[in-house]
């Protein structure tokens, strides 16, 4: 299946005109490249730039970075970050490049894209990002949503896990807790709690649906503690579903039973319906 162009896409963002001698691929200094001031993306997995340095050792840069000019003869990156930093770790000094001319607010939101339609930025950097659209550039949730192809709930919610504790941040930017499971967190006022409660999820490996029925279930004065650990099926459910509500930007509930079982998809509008459904190529 082919995937969906989000909001007005890359190509839509970066003007092509084939008149300008800079638009053709050249080959640039590494030195003269510098990673861009607008990048989301606040952790690089180091074993993925070591897979990626070994299919460049391969295979070569099959696709070229892309730039703007910076201060004088100096470059700064748009697109292309791993494959910098992958060429920097096999000694290349040179990466074949194309220049373009890109304003900053245009430049975020352009890294933004790139990096979702990869499948590259956790939540706790999209929603800084999508943060920055709004402190930076004065761009509104609507707007926001319109550009990068979702609905406005689904960036109010990325922006609300921003209220979290630094600790919980942390613990969700290394994966050991989900968007779901800050989503749930959210629901408790005090953040001592939202700490206590979050360090029980890690231990316990309790999964989103677990987690908020403990927190609805458990006065506020209430120690921690007393909640099941998840069985292995109904964990691997819940992990489905946790990755089905991020990939939908909408609620998602999986109901198994022995042998069947159903899967139910939440949309808060007739656009928002559309949305999902354009999100499976169904036109209607």
């Amino acid at each position: 299946m082919e995937r969906k162009v989000l909001g007005r896409g890359l190509e839509a963002l970066i003007p092509v005109d084939p008149t300008i001698l800079h638009e053709r691929v050249q080959m640039l200094s590494i030195s003269k490249i510098q990673a861009s001031r607008f990048q989301p993306r606040l952790n690089f997995s180091t074993e993925k730039i070591d897979e990626l340095a070994k299919s460049i050792k391969e295979k070569g840069i099959i696709q070229p970075v892309l730039v703007r000019a910076v201060d004088g003869d100096h470059f700064e990156l748009i697109a292309g970050e791993r494959r910098l930093r992958a060429a920097k770790t096999l000694g290349f000094t040179e990466l074949p490049a194309i220049i373009r001319r890109v304003a900053d607010s245009d430049l975020l939101e352009m890294s933004i894209i790139e990096n979702i339609q990869r499948e590259e930025l956790n939540a706790l950097d999209e929603a800084k990002a999508y943060r920055r659209l709004g402190q930076e550039f004065g761009l509104t949730q609507d707007t926001i949503a319109e550009r990068v192809g979702k609905d406005k709930s689904s960036i109010s919610n990325l922006l609300r896990i921003l209220n979290l504790p630094e600790l919980i941040q942390n613990y969700l930017s290394k994966g050991m807790i989900t968007f779901g499971h800050a989503k749930a967190l959210l629901s408790i006022h005090d953040q001592k709690r939202q700490i206590k409660f979050c360090e029980e999820i890690i231990q316990k490996g309790l999964s989103v649906r677990q987690a908020e029925l403990g927190f609805s279930h458990r006065a506020p004065g209430k120690p921690a503690g007393g909640l099941k650990s998840a069985a292995p099926q109904d964990m691997n459910l819940k992990n489905l579903e946790e990755q089905m509500q991020h990939a939908l930007g909408t609620k998602v509930r999986i109901t198994h039973g022995k042998k069947r079982g159903k899967i139910e998809i939440e949309y808060f509008s007739l656009e928002d319906l559309d949305r999902v459904l354009k999100l499976f190529n169904i036109n209607h």
